[in-house]
């Protein structure tokens, strides 16, 4: 058993630190070396909490309790602020502890009723070469499992990882990524069917390697059954499942086991990181916020949305879901998602992302109420992932380019400041390439 020897000032509860807001100080631990009490396996070393990816994680032994998942920092720092972004697996409670020698330890902050999603403590004031997050309550019959575990602060009398003084208003490094993006993906075929396409957009999508994937919904057809999402997406699509962060569509309502249970017991927690079936990550300087239009009525996730953009701290913002407030295709405009328009347009969001048409199009900037607007949503229509192709049938106000027939993905370039994107064929031709936008 790993010894701990805990400092508690004040009790263990009151005067701890907040777990609200941004702190100025740089990130000390991206790339450092790490150590776990234990590890899942191979794929789930320690070192994946610490490598900048929100795709990739560390995962304990199932079941046991204590767990710990440590950092050295290369140098004694005063910590000011560690953020935690849990997988499903996520801790009931916990303590985050500092050490100069990695025997003895002084916690620095307790957590007794975790709920999951992400923690983010600051106002820290910890001194040491190690931190720790030692979990004492398996919130789940699994272990503890963690995104990534992000330490800032100011290392002692030497310049800062990123090589500005210490103490500079550095955060985590962010720099250009791309992601693939389609709905609509995966009909009742495979490969050995000549008209079959998913296994197309597939290939594609994979040549492509970008930093993650998504998809906007109807994953599967017709009734996305755990059955079929094995039989047919799992053939194709489901090659980079582990790097694809999903929303349902309605298809995934259909399922006769009840709505969404295979889409869930497929995905797994990859669909649910935070315990429902909306949520939101981070990359770069970006916030990626996906949502489940088929439950736009429940007042919980709309809650949960204007309180995720009231805390994120990014520039640059994009939302992705199934049913698009506009379209020319033949489900059109879906009145369904305004309110979730005007949510994200007050947040200053930049880019929304959906599926539902089989069809391919992209908006020029407009507000919840249609109108071209310089400080307006881009919003791009993406189902042309597999699934048989719809005919554009009433051109909306606003549509700048439409393209049904062809299968492809959506190939997003984003930066710290600003996107663009093709939109890439199944053939690797290039059929459509955008604009270049800046963020809000």
């Amino acid at each position: 058993m790993f010894a701990a020897v805990l400092v508690l000032l004040g009790g263990l509860v009151l005067g701890w630190p907040g777990r609200a807001g941004a702190a100025a100080d740089p990130l000390l631990s991206r790339g450092k070396a790490a150590t776990a009490s234990s590890t899942e396996g191979s794929s789930y070393a320690a070192a994946k909490a610490f490598d900048g990816s929100s795709t990739t994680r560390w995962a304990s032994e199932e079941g046991k309790d204590p767990q710990w998942l440590r950092v050295d920092l290369g140098a004694n720092a005063t910590v000011s602020r560690v953020k935690l972004s849990w997988e499903a697996a996520y801790a009931k409670a916990y303590r985050l502890e500092v050490s100069a020698d990695g025997v003895t330890w002084t916690a620095i902050a307790e957590e007794k009723a975790g709920n999951g999603g992400t923690d983010d403590w600051t106002g820290l004031a910890g001194k040491g070469r190690y931190v720790r997050m030692y979990g004492t309550a398996r919130a789940t019959s699994y272990g503890y499992s963690l995104f990534e575990l992000e330490v800032y602060g100011a290392l002692s009398g030497g310049p800062s990882p990123t090589g500005s003084p210490t103490g500079s208003p550095t955060g985590p490094s962010g720099g250009a990524f791309t992601v693939v993006a389609a709905g609509d993906i995966a009909a009742q075929c495979t490969a050995s069917d000549s008209g079959c396409a998913h296994p197309r957009t597939a290939a594609l999508a994979q040549q492509i390697d970008p930093r993650f994937y998504l998809t906007m919904g109807d994953n599967q057809y017709d009734d996305a059954r755990l059955a079929d999402f094995k039989n047919y997406y799992d053939k194709s699509w489901g090659a980079f499942k582990a790097k694809t962060h999903p929303v349902p569509g309605n298809h995934e309502t259909y399922d006769p086991a009840g709505s969404l249970a295979g889409y869930k017991a497929y995905f797994g927690s990859i669909a649910y990181p935070q315990g429902k079936s909306w949520y939101s990550f981070d990359e770069g300087n970006w916030h990626f916020v996906a949502l489940d239009s088929n439950a736009f009525d429940q007042s919980a996730q709309i809650d949960w949305l204007k309180a995720d953009l009231a805390a994120n701290a990014k520039k640059c913002v994009a939302a992705y879901w199934h049913h698009p407030l506009y379209s020319s295709g033949g489900h059109g405009n879906d009145p369904v998602s305004r309110p979730v328009w005007r949510i994200l347009y007050d947040a200053k969001a930049d880019l929304v992302l959906n599926g539902h048409d089989h069809h391919y199009e992209r908006f020029a900037p407009q507000n919840p109420d249609g109108k071209a607007a310089a400080d307006g949503i881009v919003e791009i229509v993406g189902g042309m992932g597999g699934a048989e192709p719809y005919p554009i049938e009433q051109v909306q106000p606003n549509s700048q380019k439409r393209i049904s027939g062809d299968y492809g993905v959506l190939k997003l370039d984003f930066t710290d400041s600003g996107y663009g994107w093709t939109y890439v064929g199944a053939d690797g031709q290039v059929k459509d390439t955008s604009p270049t936008y800046s963020c809000h």
